[in-house]
């Protein structure tokens, strides 16, 4: 057992809501983890601020119930470690690496530091491909990036946690892979149904949820990405697996970042943001990539305030997304799932070099007829259909049954809707769309293209 006398750095002489100001006998280095002891408890300091020779400020990760001037502060001689293991996969964490589950904690036999440098450059590699999900949509017209980010913008009640869902299962059936999920700032009702629904799912096996509720410290909120993207690096680097780092919501870790600079004291900068914001970003964003041990590719829920894409927090995470997936309201209101935006959704790697010839000409021509039938919507429900020249009621009607084929029923919503979900190759998905286009399925009713599969394998 560690003697913390030995460890004894100084006193705590002003408790500010979550920041709290200690006087010290030698001054600990930036993000040192301190603690102090109060009714058998251990709570810990995260050191953010030297204020002269002497005093420190420091954020707690725990509530500061019990804490008063006078208390002892000892210092753990490291920054924030989690214990890491094999054995981690199928848990529910906290950003301590403690089981929210009720089952035995992990065993602890490695400890890994939550704020580790990337990797040198000279261990990434490039982009490899295409990192398939079987979800018609999203591989053709805003495919993911194998070891890229892929940001997810999307309102409540639109699907975005089935959608995330479904990419664990994804990745998991389809790769073999695993998946890490970090809640940020998660309600307990959301965590607490996300993670029965992926247990019913039978996706937990292969994913690993960590935790920071809403009502914790500005200081958890701000810390739990790094802790869960330390989970993903270590099962990158030892499982040598295809790793899903999914984050919800990256928005609520700025805001955090946002409380943490207020209580500090410095001037708020542009829209009342913190100063380092995009440092802040980047420190988060810079460490997911892929080596030649394993890969991890990054969905990132994004709460786009008052729906400005111009937004300083937005545009600090747009500034590292490789693909942008848009699910809109309209889109869900028709009854079209998943309700992905076709055309407002894009990907930086949309290119010939990157996609191929084939899947670059389909997708363009498949976003070519529904921004057709977009600009013709209007003059449609004014002047009906029958107005339209040949060409245009031709490319509609296409458009149409395009728009009902990139439907699809999910495998992790099967018992819900008592429809098995389905799961399409890249490949099928193509050859479908280029007979859509040329005309193959004119015959065929809307309806008939309405949540399916391929089109080859079904009646």
């Amino acid at each position: 057992m560690i003697n913390l006398q030995e460890q004894l750095i100084g006193t705590i002489v002003e408790v500010h809501g979550p920041v709290v100001v200690i006087d010290c006998t030698r001054l600990p280095p930036l993000r040192q983890a301190l603690l102090t002891r109060f009714d058998h408890s251990s709570y810990l300091f995260e050191v953010h601020q030297h204020l002269d020779e002497r005093h420190i400020r420091a954020i707690t990760l725990h509530g500061t119930a019990g804490l008063s001037r006078g208390m002892s502060v000892f210092d753990t001689g490291a920054p924030l470690h989690v214990p890491v293991s094999e054995q981690c996969l199928g848990r529910l964490l906290n950003i301590f690496g403690k089981p929210l589950d009720g089952l035995p904690p992990l065993p602890k036999t490695e400890f890994r530091n939550i704020h580790a440098k990337p990797l040198p450059l000279s261990e990434a590699i490039g982009i490899t491909g295409i990192l398939e999900t079987g979800i018609k949509v999203i591989d053709l017209l805003c495919p993911f990036v194998k070891g890229g980010k892929t940001g997810l913008f999307g309102g409540a009640g639109v699907g975005k946690t089935v959608l995330v869902m479904e990419f664990i299962h994804a990745v998991s059936a389809i790769h073999q892979g695993v998946s890490v999920f970090a809640g940020v700032g998660e309600r307990i009702r959301e965590a607490h149904e996300l993670w029965r629904e992926m247990q019913q799912a039978e996706v937990m096996k292969d994913t690993l949820m960590v935790f920071g509720q809403m009502d914790e410290s500005p200081g958890v909120r701000f810390r739990v990405a790094l802790s869960a993207l330390t989970y993903a690096e270590y099962l990158r680097d030892t499982l040598h697996k295809e790793v899903l780092f999914v984050v919800d919501n990256v928005f609520r870790f700025v805001q955090a970042g946002s409380e943490i600079s207020s209580l500090l004291g410095r001037m708020p900068a542009t829209v009342g943001y913190q100063p380092t914001l995009t440092s802040e970003v980047a420190e988060l964003q810079d460490r997911i990539f892929s080596t030649r041990q394993g890969a991890i590719t990054s969905v990132q829920a994004v709460y786009v305030p008052a729906d400005d894409m111009t937004d300083p927090a937005v545009s600090a995470i747009l500034s590292h997304l490789d693909t942008t997936v848009i699910l809109s309201r309209d889109q869900a209101s028709k009854g079209i799932y998943p309700a992905v935006d076709p055309l407002r959704s894009s990907s930086k790697l949309m290119d010939r070099h990157t996609l191929g010839n084939r899947h670059y000409a389909v997708a363009e021509a498949v976003r070519e007829h529904l921004a057709r039938y977009h600009e013709l919507e209007d003059i449609i429900a004014m002047l009906g259909i029958e107005e339209l020249s040949e060409l245009d009621k031709k490319i509609v009607m296409r458009a149409r049954k395009l728009q009902r084929y990139l439907t699809q029923p999910f495998a992790v919503l099967a018992q819900h809707t008592q429809q098995t979900g389905v799961s399409v190759p890249l490949a099928q998905t193509l050859t479908d769309c280029e007979a859509f286009l040329t005309g193959d399925y004119d015959q065929l009713s809307e309806q008939q293209c309405y949540m399916r599969g391929s089109m080859q394998n079904q009646p």
